[in-house]
């Protein structure tokens, strides 16, 4: 049942973040706010950037569902990394609550998820084929 429920939990936030990605790239003004390509002017960055961060927000969200937790780990962290953003970006800009609570919660929900998927070794992150044996290891088994 905890698994299921967990399952549940990463569709709805890719779901978000899928919508999130969709939003930034939409050439005028969302269901709930003026276009991003605004926003990001108002804030102070070049309207291109909208694509930098829906291009991530997206990516992430696929990792996120994928059911393997070097994947999720990795989409937790990039998507901590934007949030990190995200939430710098409101409290510089002094934005109401009203409009900022999504990206504190968020960031939040994200360093959980990255903890809960945190690999034991920084190596698993890496592929398989990808993986080397430490050069102290080869030195002592050239030297024995």
């Amino acid at each position: 049942m905890t698994k299921r429920l967990m399952t549940g939990l990463y569709w709805f936030l890719a779901f978000e973040f899928a919508l999130g990605a969709v939003t930034k790239w939409w050439p005028g003004d969302t269901f709930a706010s003026t276009a991003y390509s605004v926003k990001f002017a108002e804030w102070g960055y070049p309207s291109w950037m909208r694509f930098v961060v829906g291009g991530l927000e997206g990516m992430a969200a696929i990792l996120l569902i994928i059911p393997d937790r070097r994947t999720r780990f990795l989409g937790a962290a990039s998507l901590m990394f934007v949030l990190t953003g995200a939430v710098t970006t409101h409290i510089v800009n002094h934005d109401p609550a009203v409009e900022s609570w999504a990206a504190p919660t968020h960031l939040v929900i994200m360093g959980i998820l990255a903890l809960a998927n945190w690999p034991a070794d920084w190596r698993d992150l890496l592929p398989a084929s990808a993986r080397r044996e430490p050069i102290a290891l080869l030195v002592e088994r050239q030297t024995a």
